[in-house]
């Protein structure tokens, strides 16, 4: 069983997935959010946080993301990818209650639950960057104990 944090991001995931492909304001993406399997068991104030964040900051999240991009342009970007980066970038960026390490780890789990068959190792390698840039001191102490 998923503990409510990382069904959160899930649910979050599938939502920001959703509004990608088809639109809609954040009320809308959040209502239809509230009807995903699983939600019962999220925490919702996390799926809220996230979705909302993503959404209403999606330009300066992808301003954060695009200098960390050494193989690809961001519009190459799958749907699932660009989500899990712009989650993870938000806790990194505004979320320093959430640990380094634990935003890399959901995120890899979600690229390996969602996305394509070597797209979390992608991902990963971004928010490494990411996570180097926004949180000098903790990322770095971080590979100390690596």
């Amino acid at each position: 069983m998923r503990n409510p944090r990382r069904r959160a991001r899930e649910i979050a995931l599938q939502a920001l997935y959703a509004w990608q492909l088809g639109g809609g304001d954040v009320a809308e993406v959040l209502e239809q959010a509230h009807g995903l399997e699983g939600y019962a068991r999220a925490d919702a104030a996390l799926v809220e946080a996230l979705v909302r964040g993503c959404i209403e900051r999606a330009e300066s999240l992808d301003a954060l993301i695009v200098p960390h991009l050494i193989e690809r342009k961001l519009n190459q970007l799958s749907p699932i990818e660009r989500a899990i980066l712009r989650i993870g970038t938000l806790e990194l960026s505004e979320r320093p209650e959430t640990p380094v390490k634990v935003v890399l780890n959901e995120a890899i789990e979600l690229g390996k639950d969602f996305g394509g068959s070597q797209g979390h190792r992608f991902v990963n390698g971004v928010l490494e960057r990411v996570a180097q840039a926004a949180r000098p001191g903790e990322f770095a102490r971080l590979r100390q104990t690596a």
